[in-house]
């Protein structure tokens, strides 16, 4: 692992939770984007190296929208970079983690992720991420 490289944060209202974020941290976010594949509205905001992102369901089968209603609103999960993250997930399985994807999907921010299983990472659901390198 390189560093944390962003916390996520479920809200029910990214409009509400910008304005929250925004007066907390003193930056506006630099990015909105929505995932569809996830069903959520992402925003970024950049605090030192660390990023925080909140995330808001934009249909009910989203895993945010399962995960607000069966814990409320909260940090969601911990981000960490890797250098490849295929090698990474062949790692972490052969370590005893379990892999809640077997193969890297396309994330926001420019990101290929794949997710830990909590029961594997003390209760915390675990995102292992790479940039999606240009080709040049």
């Amino acid at each position: 692992m390189l560093k944390v490289e962003h916390i996520g944060i479920a809200v029910k209202s990214i409009a509400d939770a910008n304005r929250l974020y925004e007066t907390l941290l003193q930056v506006a976010p630099y990015k909105t984007e929505a995932v569809e594949s996830e069903g959520v509205l992402t925003s970024f905001f950049k605090v030192g190296d660390t990023k925080i992102e909140l995330l808001e369901a934009t249909n009910e089968q989203s895993p945010i929208a399962k995960f607000i209603a069966k814990k409320g609103e909260g940090i969601h999960h911990i981000a960490y970079e890797v250098a490849n993250i295929e090698e990474a997930m062949q790692r972490l399985a052969a370590e005893g983690f379990e892999l809640l994807n077997t193969t890297p999907k396309k994330g926001a921010d420019n990101k290929l992720v794949a997710f830990l299983h909590p029961k594997t990472t003390a209760g915390v659901l675990v995102e292992i991420c790479q940039e999606i390198k240009k080709n040049s």
